[in-house]
């Protein structure tokens, strides 16, 4: 097996299409946001364009999905581009023109697929490429997606069932695929020995990607990923969420606290547990998705910061899902902070080291070996937070630098204090 962990040495950074769009994206969409993130988040850091969910689909309209519905699919039981909502995409050639589009802006692209084989070639028996077997051979009838009705789940066991993943990758590597998010895999049973499980699957995909001869990053949904197979997906993926969609909603929010301090161990490069996308900006266009539709984020102001604040001292992948060239400037001025990008892309050794009355402290270590403090306000109400420095084995004295009004504050020594706004958060540096 190649070394996976050298295709994102950092947390991978991007833009997805799911929290805007939802399964209906379409290919001026999609290249308009690439191009916003080559004029305004390149050079911090984005780079990666995601497609999301369903762009096999022609019937594809807003965040639900259409249930048995006719798909684009080639002779080898792959499916292809909806060519009506990416007219690029015609004469067979996937998605490779925008590929190559996104890639002249030196970005990199991705998209999403479901696990296992199109339900419509296994009732076609469709063939798979370079063998004899056909897709009737492969697939497993009672494993299935309960949200989503266009896969049947492979036997991993089955003749032909790792040549049709090889196919898949191939195919994906010739359109110059950098990023595939697999769906309906990471919250499944890890069963060993069972040709069923997610365990096997992944193993299979993972064989996929080494043999198809081109760098690409292998993330995992949905959550929560099984903490017990930390070690497995740590093997075989880059990334892997570590709950359902995330939405913006404080209850949720307050709840990654949890999984972030049950799966820090597992951050090191080239493995990043991810807490799902950034609902951030102008979101649900197509649907009421957990809200009104085309609103921008529920969260407060200081509840975005505290989302940012955590998934980069957490160092998760930061995936934004909102329609960027809808950006306000409090929107872009979140995701263009290069101190606290830094904290994200260069930081190590984060932990949780103090929970009290509703404050929550964080602590890692800069690029330059300096103490990170990420102090949380997760009650309702502005809370005075006194930080002991002395307990957390920081016994100079430092300049503290508040990161995310990039300014140098004061000198402090043994201990200081910090004025929170209810569910907000200060991120600083100790120099």
């Amino acid at each position: 097996m190649k070394d996976k962990n050298k295709v994102a040495l950092t947390p991978p950074m991007g833009w997805n299409s799911w929290d805007c769009y939802g399964a209906a994206v379409n290919e001026e969409q999609l290249l308009g946001n690439a191009e916003y993130m080559r004029d305004n988040l390149k050079k911090y850091g984005w780079q990666y364009v995601v497609c999301d969910i369903q762009w096999y689909e022609p019937k594809a309209k807003n965040n639900d999905y259409n249930n048995f519905t006719e798909l684009c699919m080639d002779e080898y039981s792959r499916l292809i581009p909806a060519e009506n909502r990416f007219p690029s995409s015609k004469n067979g050639i996937g998605f490779k023109a925008i590929a190559n589009k996104i890639h002249a802006m030196g970005l990199k692209f991705g998209i999403h697929i479901m696990r296992g084989i199109p339900r419509q070639a296994v009732h076609r028996n469709t063939a798979i490429l370079g063998t004899d077997i056909t897709a009737r051979q492969i697939a497993h009838h009672f494993s299935v997606c309960p949200w989503n009705t266009d896969m049947y789940g492979v036997n991993t066991n089955a003749k032909g069932a790792q040549e049709y993943y090889n196919s898949l990758f191939s195919m994906y590597a010739e359109w110059g695929v950098d990023f595939v998010k697999i769906d309906d895999i990471a919250n499944t049973e890890f069963k060993p020995y069972d040709p069923y499980s997610a365990k096997s699957e992944i193993e299979m995909i993972r064989r996929a990607i080494d043999n198809c001869n081109r760098d690409i990053v292998l993330s995992l949904s949905p959550g929560p990923a099984p903490i017990e197979a930390a070690e497995h997906l740590s093997e075989y993926a880059n990334m892997w969420r570590l709950t359902g969609d995330f939405w913006d909603d404080w209850g949720k929010l307050l709840e990654m606290f949890d999984k972030a301090k049950q799966w820090y161990p597992y951050v090191k490069e080239g493995c990043w547990p991810d807490c799902d996308m950034l609902p951030l900006g102008n979101i649900s266009i197509n649907g009421t998705c957990h809200g009104p539709q085309n609103r921008m984020s529920q969260f407060t102001r200081d509840e975005q910061i505290t989302l940012m604040t955590l998934w980069c001292i957490f160092r998760s992948p930061l995936m934004f899902g909102g329609e960027m060239r809808n950006n306000d400037e409090f929107t872009l001025s979140l995701i263009t902070n290069d101190e606290v990008i830094a904290v994200n892309q260069k930081s190590h050794s984060a932990r949780p080291v103090y929970e009290k009355d509703g404050i929550i402290i964080w602590q890692a270590e800069s690029e330059k070996n300096n103490p990170l403090l990420a102090v949380f306000n997760t009650n309702d109400k502005p809370q005075e937070a006194e930080i002991d420095l002395v307990s957390l084995g920081l016994n100079s004295e430092y300049t503290l630098r508040d990161l995310w009004a990039k300014k140098d504050c004061k000198s402090v020594k043994g201990a200081f204090s910090a004025s929170l706004n209810p569910h907000g958060a200060k991120l600083f540096e100790l120099k």
